[in-house]
Formats: C-alpha cells, sequence, structure tokens
C-alpha cells in the first residue's frame, strides 16, 4: 500500500526521519511503533502530505505520492481536532464534505455511523459539550465516514473505557475486512500483538525493525519452554535442565538448540511426572521493543 523509499526529513538541526524506508502490506493492519521523539509523527506527516520530504520518495498504491491522496486517506490524530462550538453533526457533514461528499452524501452516512455507535441524539450537541470518550467517538466517525483505502490511527483508545475501546477495536476489524489497509500507532505493545500483522519500529529516527509480527517474534525467541505439572516431583528429575525459574508446580527453562523437545517431554513423563501443560515461550513484544530500542541507544 505504502512505499517509504530513503525518506529523510530535517527541521533545523533536527534529523527526525533518517534514510527510513519500508514496505507496508496491502490490505494490512500495520503498527508503527517507536519511543516518544523516534520520528513517527513526522512520518505520519509526510504520508498525509501535511509535510514532504527533504530526500527519498513515498509512493501510495504504487502512485508517487500526491495531495490528492488525502482524499483516499483518513487520519484520527492522537491529539483531537475537532471545532468544540459546532453542533456534531454539522462539523462531520463539513468535515465529510471536505473528503468530496455532497451535503446529502454526508448527512446519509454520518446518520449511519452514529446509528451505529447508538449516538444520533449527540446531533446537535456542541463538541465542547461531550466527553472525551464521546468526542473521541466522532473524531473516529470522521476519520471513516469516506471510506479510504489508508487508515491511520495514533493511539485511537485514548480515553476509551474498556467497553467503548471495544466497540472501536471491531469497527477497526470490520474496516480491515472490508480491504482497508491500517497503520495502527500505539505505545501499547499488548494492542501490538492483538491488531498487527505487520510492524515497523523507528528510533532516533531510523527503521531498526520491520516484519511480520510473528515471524518478529519467533526470530527473536530464546528457546524458553514452561512446564507445569501436578503432586510433587524430585529436583533430581529436573536436574538436567537449564532451569530459569521454577514454583508453584512451574518450571521455566532454555532447551538448548538441536535438542528435542519431545523426547525430553517422553522422558519426564516415563520419570512419573504428571504434566498438565508443556508449551514453548515466545518474548512478548515488549520485550523485543525495550531490546531493539536500548540496543539502538547503546550502539
Amino acid at each position: 500500500m505504502l512505499k517509504i523509499n530513503h525518506v529523510t526529513k530535517q527541521f533545523s538541526n533536527h534529523l527526525a526521519v533518517d534514510n527510513v524506508s519500508f514496505e507496508m502490506p496491502k490490505g494490512s493492519i500495520m503498527g508503527l511503533l517507536g519511543p516518544n521523539g523516534a520520528g513517527k509523527t513526522t512520518l505520519i506527516r509526510m504520508i498525509t502530505t501535511i509535510t514532504m520530504p527533504d530526500s527519498g520518495s513515498i509512493l501510495f498504491d504504487d502512485i508517487p505520492l500526491a495531495r490528492k491522496h488525502i482524499l483516499e486517506t483518513g487520519y484520527m490524530p492522537e491529539e483531537r481536532g475537532l471545532y468544540k462550538k459546532m453542533k456534531v453533526g454539522h462539523l462531520l457533514t463539513y468535515l465529510a464534505q471536505l473528503k468530496g461528499f455532497s451535503k446529502k452524501e454526508a448527512r446519509t452516512e454520518i446518520r449511519h455511523w452514529m446509528d451505529k455507535f447508538d449516538i444520533l441524539d449527540w446531533w446537535d450537541k456542541k463538541v465542547q459539550d461531550l466527553s472525551k470518550g464521546m468526542q473521541q467517538k466522532i473524531q473516529f466517525i470522521s476519520t471513516v465516514v469516506h471510506r479510504p483505502k489508508l487508515l491511520i490511527f495514533d493511539e485511537p483508545f485514548s480515553g476509551l473505557d474498556p467497553i467503548n475501546a471495544n466497540l472501536i477495536k471491531d469497527e477497526i476489524s470490520q474496516l480491515h475486512k472490508e480491504g482497508a489497509s491500517i497503520i495502527f500507532s500505539t505505545h501499547r505493545m499488548e494492542q501490538v500483538e492483538e491488531i498487527c500483522e505487520y510492524a515497523v519500529l523507528i528510533n532516533q529516527g531510523k527503521n531498526i525493525l520491520e516484519g511480520y509480527v510473528k515471524d518478529i517474534k519467533q526470530n527473536f525467541k530464546q528457546n524458553h519452554f514452561e512446564i507445569e505439572y501436578l503432586g510433587s516431583v524430585k529436583e533430581t528429575v529436573f536436574c538436567n535442565l537449564e532451569v530459569i525459574d521454577h514454583h508453584d508446580n512451574k518450571i521455566v527453562f532454555h532447551l538448548p538448540k538441536g535438542t528435542n523437545s519431545n523426547a525430553l517431554l517422553q522422558s519426564l513423563l516415563a520419570e512419573g511426572v504428571d504434566i498438565q501443560s508443556f508449551r514453548e515461550i515466545l518474548p512478548t513484544f515488549n520485550e523485543i521493543f525495550i531490546q531493539k530500542v536500548e540496543n539502538t541507544i547503546h550502539i
């Protein structure tokens, strides 16, 4: 969907984006990740044509990025960009018209979304009279109402209670099923594992990690396994294991490469261990994030 080719952007003496390249698979949900000040916001601003690269290029659906592509893009910033003194219905109609809808088309589509969220009675309320969570719903509708090819969500669940967060999450999933390509920017790494298929990690303006989430987790695994068992077991049974942690009838250990895990399992069963579960422990994306960012800082 997007091809970022050796993109650089500098502001005065600050190099915000430093020769970044990556490709976003079409129809995917891609996590754009990085610590504060990493360059994510600058990248998003270039993708949405708010600013342009100093060097390098951006392709949108294999076409050089141009102003016209903003009509095929929806951007939901972390900081809400709503006119607080406008009434909700008028505001959403105005924003939809900026995306190419006629007034009649806009009102029809907006009523569809507001009915879906059970908020039609907000139509004549001023934005400033709504809670943060309510404003977040309005911001979401303004982002998706024109059904763009590319959606960019920056911390979309900020200010939402768990019920409304799940509501927005379900709608993002449905938009994805309908073919939208989605960039998801967040500091919550558990959301990356739950929602994203692909991820790009930026730090100090550079791309330091890219790939499918499941492949990244496999690449960072350390051959750690966990066994949960019932009853008491003699310590000598586990004496040949490289134990990392052992408590509450759970033992975590490192299995050297080349060791057959099935053979190990069979030998423990033969020793009379009542095994309830046996699983490989993959690193969390939070652990991978911290490791990669710290390694970059130390270079």
